[in-house]
């Protein structure tokens, strides 16, 4: 196992707050809990979000990438993950979602297998929603994925049957 003083954090957010003053936003930490860490996390700034606002109809953000269709995004992504390990000198990652929780949505065709799944990134299907693209991406570039929120972002055969499967917090 790495030790602690190894372990790098970085991540994605709407918004272009570090991650203390996203945290303080958030109101879920106490200030007297995220001040014992105020300079370490002041240091994690944010990258770009992907981000449909059909998904968390309660959000809206200034720091979302543009594309032309999801694959795009999905590629984004990836690049961020590979220069994300490259500038920090890692051999791996884990991902965890904590994002908002998105709105329900039931598998459908688009999930059915991989090959499918990147077609309907490719034409922007409806039901491939945020979560699925960062855990597609995750999977993709070998780094484990953790969704913690319950989503149908794992769930779903284009992932489970490419024996690659993800830990569930939601279960």
């Amino acid at each position: 196992l790495a030790s602690l003083d190894d372990l790098v954090f970085g991540g994605w957010d709407l918004f272009k707050d570090n991650a203390y003053q996203a945290a303080c936003t958030a109101d879920v930490l106490t200030r007297e809990h995220l001040d014992l860490v105020k300079d370490e996390l002041e240091q994690i700034k944010p990258m770009p979000a992907v981000f449909f606002p059909e998904y968390v109809k309660r959000l809206r953000g200034e720091n979302v990438k543009q594309s032309a269709n999801k694959w795009e995004l999905a590629e984004a992504v990836r690049e961020d993950i590979r220069r994300f390990k490259k500038d920090n000198g890692l051999s791996r990652a884990v991902a965890v979602w904590c994002g908002s929780t998105e709105v329900h949505s039931e598998p459908s065709e688009v999930h059915g297998s991989l090959a499918k799944f990147e077609a309907g990134l490719k034409n922007s299907d409806p039901g491939i929603s945020p979560s699925m693209i960062y855990a597609y991406a995750c999977l993709m570039e070998d780094v484990g994925y953790c969704n913690g929120a319950p989503n149908l972002t794992v769930d779903i055969g284009a992932y489970l049957k490419q024996r690659k499967m993800v830990t569930r917090l939601d279960a």
